[in-house]
């Protein structure tokens, strides 16, 4: 389903409450930080928008500041792996905290929401007081997970099917979606490039002829054309996850679009996805892929792909197909039970894939 544009909303409470030092009383120059997604770099700062994207610092002292700008994002800050501040439609934040037990901490700053346009901009990290930076956090495993709303989250922690589009905004969690909670079961960076409503060839409903998933990934931000990724000798990610096709095929075809009938549809899917498949290919020579997608739906046509790319590069590629979701999230989508479900598949099928891929104690 595709998202629906917000209006842009005040900051959220919280913010104003940690404001505990002013910022003169931090670092001018900012921690050393991990980025996890992409981003467009510059003297201002590291812009983003794709879902699920992360910036992470090392530090040693009991104070941190955080700067960042997010209009109509939500966004969530941990300290030590615990969660301490919530960012509703989060706007201009410059954030202290100096409230920390004096030793070694890791700071972390989430995207929870999706952003089809706009997006944000991470100043950085800051230490407040005597505090010293320490080197990022650093995994040595990757896995990057291309997809639509499924991959995104979208309305995950909802308990409802009938959602508003404010509902469905401040209900999607990207971070509590089954891509990142199979990352975090491996201890490995993710990758999260995902837009809800769209697909391989088609989009949901028809919309938007002519751009696809596979025409928005170069991008560093999904609504900025000139922005391409281009070569990121960082990003090697071992394995990488492919979920398109609910949106291809879940509404009828009308009149005046590009096939003359569904089985011209399904050729044009698979032949593209195949084509989509061996550029990440090229550029991701190391990376296995696992297809995902909806047995009933296209089951046999990831399948037939999955056939095609191995038939030239062996074990390239594996089918995953997937059925029994309760579908009780926003609009009839995964709930937090069908995550949950859908990360317990994925691990399999990696570890299957690769048996020196285990989880994380």
């Amino acid at each position: 389903m595709p998202l629906p544009k917000l209006p842009v909303a005040a900051a959220f409470g919280l913010i104003s409450l940690a404001l505990t030092q002013t910022p003169a009383m931090a670092s001018s120059e900012p921690l050393p930080v991990h980025v996890g997604g992409r981003v467009i770099r510059a003297a201002d700062g590291l812009s983003f928008g794709w879902p699920g994207v992360y910036f992470e610092s090392r530090f040693n002292g009991t104070g941190v500041r955080v700067r960042f700008d997010a209009p109509e994002q939500n966004l969530r800050l941990l300290v030590d792996g615990r969660e301490r501040t919530l960012f509703r439609n989060a706007g201009r934040v410059d954030l202290m905290l100096d409230d920390l037990t004096a030793g070694d901490h890791v700071v972390r700053l989430e995207k929870q929401s999706e952003s089809q346009t706009g997006g944000g901009r991470f100043t950085g990290f800051f230490t407040t007081g005597d505090g010293r930076a320490l080197p990022a956090p650093a995994r040595s495993r990757q896995i990057e997970f291309i997809g639509d709303s499924y991959s995104v989250g979208y309305g995950d922690v909802s308990s409802a099917r009938t959602c508003t589009p404010q509902e469905i905004h401040d209900t999607t969690d990207t971070q509590r979606a089954f891509g990142p909670v199979v990352a975090r079961r491996f201890d490995a960076d993710y990758r999260i490039n995902a837009y809800s409503g769209y697909g391989v060839v088609r989009n949901y409903g028809g919309k938007d002829p002519g751009a696809s998933l596979p025409s928005l990934y170069p991008r560093l931000k999904p609504d900025d054309p000139r922005e391409a990724a281009g070569a990121d000798p960082g990003w090697r990610p071992a394995i990488i996850v492919v979920n398109l096709g609910t949106n291809d095929f879940s509404t009828p075809l009308h009149a005046g679009e590009a096939w003359a009938d569904e089985a011209a549809l399904r050729d044009a899917y698979r032949r593209r996805y195949v084509d989509f498949l061996q550029e990440l290919h090229a550029a991701q020579p190391q990376a296995r892929f696992i297809l995902m997608g909806w047995a009933n739906t296209v089951g046999a046509d990831i399948a037939q792909v999955a056939a095609t790319v191995n038939a030239r590069t062996p074990n390239l590629a594996t089918a995953l197909p997937f059925d029994g979701l309760d579908l009780q999230a926003c609009d009839w989508h995964p709930s937090q039970a069908d995550h949950a479900k859908l990360a317990t598949m994925v691990e399999g099928a990696i570890t299957t894939i690769d048996g020196d891929w285990r989880p994380a104690p």
